[in-house]
């Protein structure tokens, strides 16, 4: 089985290094050299050279360059895991088997954008790991392999990325000998029970200390490493929060956003329904007691 191979994140990387561990008949690799977005961005182009695999960097993969390219790989699957633009229908359906696709959520349910951060900032309990055949239009195809895991309440961004390479890891072990073997099966998705996640902009990264206080929590270690942390306002200068935890304060007599103790470099501000210690920051000038966030 002849695998084209498109990638440009973290989770691309891993998944390309467990298909090399399985001697896979990876044909060819499309990458990118940078991303002006992608915060756990990673260029492939480095492993398919100590691997001596055949390697095409571009922006646009449905450029006309790059489908010609694919189409003298010969693929007979195109694997696309970790890449942010739709890919076009001629494409997609170039290779015989099609194009297998990935998306860590308990599809058909949560489509769309941003599929680890939006679970933590719901405090979601659940998402999946799934693979699957791609269509035309975002996350839509059959189902060829579905892992579903927890998402604890320690659970963070960086946390939940490497929960989900581990799950995907052991499924790309399980399914590659399947679809070499021609013995896979499909399951279709249930358009009834469909919901589509919207892209976040920054205003969804700031903190307002008149939400409670799990709320402010989730957003924190929803986007925190690998993403780009979430943000206050502080005089003129918005601050990075990286890691927060919940707390109490029984005066239900004091505003939200304003500091109620500082130890160390820990602030305890008060939040719309009790408190919050900011645990890493990026004060530069610590504020004081008192003060308002």
């Amino acid at each position: 089985m002849r695998i084209l191979f498109i990638g440009c994140v973290q989770f691309s990387g891993k998944i390309l290094e467990k298909l090399f561990q399985m001697n896979a008949n990876i044909v060819g690799v499309c990458t990118k050299k940078e991303s002006s977005f992608n915060s756990d961005f990673l260029d492939l182009s480095i492993l398919c050279q100590k691997k001596k695999t055949p390697c095409f960097s571009t922006l646009n993969i449905n450029s006309k360059e790059t489908y010609s390219w694919i189409k003298n790989s010969n693929p007979d699957i195109i694997f696309c895991f970790g890449w942010s633009s739709l890919i076009q229908k001629k494409l997609l359906h170039l290779p015989p088997m099609g194009t297998l696709g990935f998306h860590p959520t308990l599809l058909p349910q949560n489509r769309g954008r941003h599929p680890l951060i939006w679970p933590l900032f719901l405090g979601l309990k659940k998402s999946a790991s799934t693979f699957f055949f791609m269509r035309e239009g975002a996350d839509n195809g059959p189902i060829l392999s579905q892992k579903i895991f927890d998402i604890l309440e320690e659970d963070d961004a960086l946390s939940l990325y490497n929960k989900v390479i581990e799950v995907a890891l052991l499924q790309v072990e399980s399914f590659i000998p399947k679809l070499e073997n021609k013995t896979f099966t499909l399951t279709n998705q249930e358009e009834s029970k469909t919901n589509k996640w919207r892209k976040r902009s920054f205003v969804d990264g700031s903190i307002d200390f008149r939400m409670n206080s799990l709320t402010i929590h989730n957003l924190v270690r929803s986007i925190t490493h690998p993403y780009v942390g979430a943000h206050l306002q502080y005089n003129d200068s918005l601050i990075k929060v990286w890691k927060t935890k919940v707390s109490q304060c029984t005066k239900k007599n004091i505003e939200p956003g304003k500091i109620l103790k500082i130890e160390d470099s820990a602030i305890l501000v008060k939040t719309y329904d009790s408190a919050l210690w900011l645990l890493k920051h990026e004060f530069e000038k610590m504020p004081r007691v008192g003060e308002y966030l």
